[in-house]
């Protein structure tokens, strides 16, 4: 299994709808090892994220006047990202990637005043 991305926005009922998928496969967020491995490592969470951590227990929502903070978040892992690799076993290479798709979806979600789902 592995970890998807994507971009909601909440419809006239208040159901979230998924927004389409970036074609060249920016929806990846990782192997489903990373929930806690990666982004709910405690080195994740000793550098004070507090959004992705949660995905070590199940799928991560970001909602739309969260999205300012969960970017502030991603900029702040952006400048581990070598520890981060390090710590994970997976390469900063595999870190930058997948927190790049993760950042694009919100970039888009901020653009069309939606959220972020991470699962």
């Amino acid at each position: 299994m592995t970890l998807l991305v994507h971009t909601f926005v909440y419809d006239e009922k208040g159901d979230r709808q998924l927004l389409d998928d970036p074609d060249d496969g920016g929806d990846m967020a990782g192997f489903e090892s990373s929930r806690t491995k990666l982004w709910g490592s405690e080195c994740t969470r000793a550098l004070g994220a507090r959004f992705l951590p949660r995905l070590a227990g199940d799928a991560m929502f970001v909602e739309p006047e969260e999205v300012e903070h969960f970017l502030a978040e991603c900029e702040l892992l952006r400048g581990n990202t070598a520890a981060l690799g390090a710590h994970s076993g997976y390469g900063e290479e595999y870190v930058v990637a997948r927190l790049g798709n993760i950042e694009r979806a919100a970039l888009r979600a901020r653009a069309v005043g939606g959220g972020v789902l991470v699962w």
